[in-house]
């Protein structure tokens, strides 16, 4: 069986701080070699300067020791000490040698022998041992009248061997240092890496006992460098966010089931009284009508809820118009109390003198509207005396919805706390509920880009719904 091979792509480090420092490592790898070659190339280029430097001033110091007499001949000066002259030197008479080094190998001496003759050129021998050799002019004194003529020639040669192994000691020497200098600059590019990332790591860490212990902790920016400030600005607003929408997640659950209580419980109870013995069939009747009411009103407020979750996670555009819209809440109302409900009378600025008008836009669908309005509704046709208005005006890019009524009003102490889940104005007053309708209102309102507020001024209870126009 096979053994699975991973792939060379998949093999590179998997934490930031190693592909950083392995990015630092593959940089400073390709300027060394850079500089590794630039170096050795002019190092090499500067060896062979000198080399030719040595030829061109032995040839020069030998050349100095030939007379060139007016018939072409040539006479040789021995110096007192001229061991090293001799050594890799030719002179030639034309192409006849007049002098060469001892035991001079027979390739190099060939390639003098080319040099012969020869004005002021290079050349390197071929063989395993590398040489370099220039040629020098011998040239005849000048006779007036007459080119001088070229009597001579001093070759001079050089073994290589000295400067090759300089090169290959510094290529080597240098192919070395870049290896330890990179191997140190991997290593602190690590550490420093490491200690750059170390508040992130903390950061991690304490994200990660805040998430299993539910703690409300932020990063906070202080302290911090410059871009972790800003990441760290970035998650306290996402935490904040998240924290806000658990609470209200939260707080929705614990409303639905406060309010959802007291239909419940009206259910419950009747269902015990119906069974608990025989009843008459108006007795039957009522019980089972007040069940109805029970289930009717719990529907009520869960369609509420879900409509305010729908209208906040996306906003379904729609449209409604009134007059149309009052009219049907109107008579929504009327039958929800047909006995003594006060008479709810829907208005609006632009109705005409024969009670009709062009009617006013307003931008949400007509079912979030039934949901803001209803509570409003509920609440004013407990509280009023004889009468609710229904109104509605025109403002700038927006509609005002108001519903009025002539009842004693919000007490001023309880005003604040109006809108906050689970408390009324006077929780003896007989009424079903939990101080929930008009807290599910505005939310619904708020979430569809609108507002609830109550009018203390007005007399009475008048709440003013603004809503977008249509």
């Amino acid at each position: 069986m096979k053994a699975d091979r991973t792939p060379s792509a998949t093999r590179r480090p998997h934490t930031l701080r190693g592909r950083l420092a392995l990015m630092a490592l593959a940089t400073s790898a390709l300027w060394m070699a850079v500089l590794t070659t630039v170096f050795n190339l002019a190092l090499d280029q500067r060896l062979h300067e000198q080399a030719a430097d040595v030829l061109r001033t032995r040839a020069e110091a030998v050349a100095a020791t030939v007379d060139v007499r007016p018939d072409g001949r040539l006479v040789v000066h021995e110096p007192t000490e001229d061991s090293a002259l001799d050594a890799g030197v030719w002179i030639f008479q034309g192409s006849r040698v007049i002098e060469k080094p001892p035991a001079a190998p027979a390739a190099l001496d060939a390639q003098a022998q080319q040099l012969a003759g020869s004005r002021e050129a290079f050349a390197d021998a071929r063989g395993p041992d590398p040489w370099r050799l220039y040629s020098f002019p011998l040239d005849s004194p000048a006779v007036p009248g007459h080119a001088p003529t070229q009597a001579g020639t001093v070759v001079s040669a050089l073994s290589l061997d000295p400067y090759r192994n300089t090169a290959e000691t510094a290529l080597v020497g240098s192919i070395a240092l870049a290896v330890l200098l990179l191997a140190t600059f991997y290593l602190l590019t690590r550490l420093a890496v490491r200690r750059a990332l170390r508040p992130v790591a903390a950061m991690s860490e304490q994200a990660t006992r805040w998430s299993a212990a539910g703690a409300p902790e932020r990063f906070g920016s202080e302290g911090r460098p410059t871009e972790l400030a800003a990441f760290a600005t970035s998650l306290d607003a996402l935490l904040d966010r998240l924290a806000a929408v658990l609470r209200h997640e939260q707080q929705q659950a614990a409303e639905l089931s406060h309010e959802l209580r007291t239909p419940l419980s009206r259910i419950t109870a009747e269902t015990e009284w119906l069974t608990a013995r025989p009843r008459s069939e108006q007795e039957t009747a009522d019980s089972l009508e007040a069940i109805a009411d029970g289930a009717a009103r719990m529907q009520q407020i869960c369609d509420s809820l879900l409509s305010e979750v729908r209208t906040r996670n996306a906003q379904t555009p729609g449209r409604c118009r009134f007059p149309e819209l009052g009219h049907h809440l109107a008579r929504l109302s009327a039958a929800q109390d047909p006995g003594g409900a006060p008479e709810v009378t829907v208005v609006t600025d632009r109705t005409l003198a024969d009670g009709t008008g062009p009617g006013i836009d307003i931008g949400v669908s007509q079912e979030v509207a039934e949901r803001i309005l209803i509570p409003l509704l509920d609440n004013a046709r407990r509280y009023a005396a004889r009468s609710i208005t229904l109104g509605c005006t025109p403002r700038a890019g927006a509609v005002m919805v108001y519903v009025a009524d002539d009842g004693p009003g919000v007490p001023e102490a309880f005003a604040a706390s109006l809108f906050e889940p689970g408390h009324r104005a006077h929780p003896q007053d007989g009424h079903d509920g939990a101080g929930l309708g008009l807290a599910l209102a505005r939310r619904l309102a708020r979430a569809a880009g609108g507002d609830i507020t109550l009018n203390t001024a007005a007399p009475g209870a008048r709440f003013e719904v603004t809503l977008p126009a249509g």
